[in-house]
């Protein structure tokens, strides 16, 4: 996965990175000084193996001068080849917008030797036309961004293989190929064309293209500089490119992981590894550790938004507004309100568990105390499965679960290991490629807590790095101790056999108790992760008609207030959609900023007439996961049954562990 640790701003930081003293015999005093000496002698001899005249320094300095300056004269400039300065990597970018708006079904993207027939019928047509457009436009930009290997294709006529991947739920993701018969095309050179038939095919591209909501979920800057420090540390896909809505990053040859490969115990606690090294790997800036948990800057910053949706929302729900349709876009109608309650009530519940939650630290300065960089968003298609080959050094035991790798950064910040936990755990209920409500969540898939325990031990056990950069979640209860155990660690160990035994024995004693601890933090975190993905779902919603009229709302209620509350502006009332002339035309530019909803689309994302494959519903997913969050609010004692509507009562999520 990746990895990070967290570091000290000025207030008491500092002191989980000194290293207390630990209890030492005298016999593992003496050994120590012993390693101290040798390796003392070793460096003083390297020390005086560099002690050279000032003429043979400079003839050394002169000759890697004149290398690095023969290296420099073969670069042109910034390119996805990726090159760094100062330890950051330069990425290409364009104020370029990449419409993928006809082209969202996931067939139809082959290259024509590949392609299904096309029937002739003006709407098969249509849709090849859109498609080769799109790949056009698609080679234009790998030449504008300088993607290697990629320029050498003409900009026109490029028979390249777009493929979008499922499982995605915030973007559109494809997976761009080369053309697989490069003999029939001829490369781009500065003098003439040559055949690409003798030359090595471009290797394979991610096209990572940003939902049509996003921008009221994700700081894309804020992104891209963690995906700038990530590539310091070599984690993650590698950022080829990026354009105005969207980015290329580096195509793994992996196997993305499924919902079933999360219960395989292997797998299970090799992800464990992977995340303890992506808590250790990456230190917290100073600023995200004062900005405090991740999931909740997440929720103060979506309330505003998720807020005017359920308002509207329940509002034509409370009004019987429930329309014919059960399925679809009509779907939300039937289910009820969306938190299951009205969204004050909703809402002021949260911020009540939010001040409790505080309270279990003393305080939200001791939250900040034990944040972690974390991925936040740890589900089964974000988690790949290289495919190594040969003698590879990722098939030997030590290294096999570094064959998983973490991909999307895009909710990466700082929180504390047991909402990670949570969220991980959470995404066991969960199937995204299952015909039949993909959005639920099943509680009964949650993990036990034999599975959850086998988890939190990989994690507590991996020590990735040294003691002195352990996180302060997973440290702090344990004594600092010598590497892995006592005897194996000495040069000459005369210690007897029951001081070993002692030690091994209060080492499995430290982690069950860090272990007891992590599921405990994991299981009054897990409300707060609920409620963060709650939000994110409402949202994300695309309703139809929904935007035209809080645009117009809020356009209405801005002349109210310019007019100093006079009524006769002809202010909408609750549940009326009544519109000014002026919040008229607001609300068909709102419309025209839909291309969703353009040309006889619907507003879920498919044609009219349902052909197109249905898209995710993400008001049905916030209602599960309110639903999992009044669960663990019943079973926790901050809410009464007596305090839920009796239906809610009837669809409440409860896990017991």
């Amino acid at each position: 996965m990746v990895d990070q640790v967290h570091s000290d701003g000025h207030r008491k930081h500092s002191s989980h990175h000194r290293r207390p003293s630990s209890d030492i015999s005298e016999d593992d005093s003496l050994a120590l000084e012993q390693l101290e000496k040798i390796l003392s002698t070793n460096l003083q001899l390297d020390e005086d193996s560099e002690t050279v005249t000032g003429n043979r320094k400079a003839s050394i300095a002169t000759r890697k001068g004149s290398i690095r300056r023969s290296l420099r004269k073969k670069s042109t400039g910034i390119s996805s080849d990726t090159d760094y300065q100062d330890g950051d990597m330069l990425v290409p970018s364009a104020d370029v917008i990449l419409d993928n708006s006809k082209t969202l079904s996931y067939t139809g993207g082959a290259g024509a030797s590949e392609a299904d027939p096309v029937g002739s019928d003006k709407k098969s047509k249509k849709e090849k036309d859109a498609w080769i457009q799109f790949k056009n436009e698609i080679v234009r930009l790998t030449h504008t961004l300088k993607c290697k290997g990629w320029r050498r294709l003409p900009l026109e006529g490029a028979d390249i293989d777009v493929e979008r991947l499922s499982g995605a739920l915030t973007n559109a993701v494809y997976v761009v190929s080369p053309p697989k018969d490069l003999s029939k095309l001829h490369a781009i050179t500065n003098d003439s064309t040559t055949s690409l038939a003798t030359k090595k095919p471009p290797a394979k591209l991610l096209l990572r293209i940003y939902g049509p909501q996003v921008e009221h979920l994700i700081d894309r800057d804020n992104e891209l500089q963690i995906l700038r420090r990530l590539a310091r540390q070599k984690i993650g896909p590698r950022l080829l490119g990026t354009f105005t809505n969207g980015r290329f990053e580096e195509f793994f040859n992996a196997r993305t992981l499924t919902a079933k490969d999360l219960r395989i115990p292997e797998t299970s606690k090799q992800i464990a590894k992977r995340m303890r090294e992506l808590h250790e790997g990456i230190e917290l800036l100073e600023e995200e550790r004062d900005a405090g948990p991740f999931v909740w800057r997440n929720w103060d910053s979506w309330v505003g938004r998720c807020a005017d949706v359920i308002s509207w929302l329940d509002e034509k729900i409370i009004a019987g507004q429930q329309g014919a349709g059960g399925s679809g876009e009509n779907a939300w109608k039937k289910r009820g309100l969306v938190c299951g309650v009205e969204w004050p009530v909703f809402r002021k519940t949260v911020e009540r568990y939010r001040k409790w939650l505080e309270k279990q630290y003393g305080g939200p300065d001791a939250v900040k105390d034990m944040l972690v960089f974390a991925h936040n968003d740890t589900q089964y298609g974000n988690l790949l499965r290289l495919q190594p080959s040969g003698e590879s050094p990722l098939l030997t035991p030590a290294n096999e679960h570094k064959q998983l790798i973490v991909i999307d950064f895009e909710y990466a910040s700082a929180n504390v290991p047991g909402l990670e936990f949570a969220n991980h755990f959470t995404e066991w209920c969960y199937n995204y490629h299952v015909a039949s409500k993909p959005y639920a969540l099943n509680e009964r898939r949650y993990p036990t807590v034999e599975e959850q325990h086998r988890f939190l031990k990989a994690y507590v056990q991996h020590r990735p790095f040294r003691p002195s950069l352990s996180t302060q979640s997973s440290s702090a209860s344990l004594r600092p101790t010598l590497s892995h155990s006592v005897s194996s660690f000495m040069l000459d160990s005369r210690a007897p056999p029951a001081q070993v035994a002692e030690e091994e024995k209060w080492r499995e004693e430290a982690t069950e108790n860090e272990v007891r601890r992590l599921m405990h933090e994991t299981r009054i975190w897990r409300p707060a992760n609920s409620a963060q993905w709650v939000a994110w779902g409402v949202v994300q919603a695309k309703v139809k008609g929904m935007d035209e009229a809080l645009k117009a709302k809020k356009a209405a209620k801005g002349e109210e207030e310019k007019s100093g509350g006079n009524k006769a502006m002809g202010t909408p009332q609750a549940g009326s959609d009544t519109l000014t002339p002026e919040s008229e035309g607001l609300a068909e530019d709102a419309k025209m900023e839909r291309p969703e909803e353009a040309e006889g689309e619907s507003a879920e994302g498919g044609d009219a007439d349902g052909e197109e494959e249905a898209a995710f519903d993400y008001l049905g997913y916030a209602q599960e996961r309110a639903m999992f969050f009044w669960g663990d609010m019943l079973q926790m004692g901050l809410v009464g049954k007596e305090e839920l509507p009796e239906e809610v009562r009837a669809k409440v999520k409860i896990v017991d562990c």
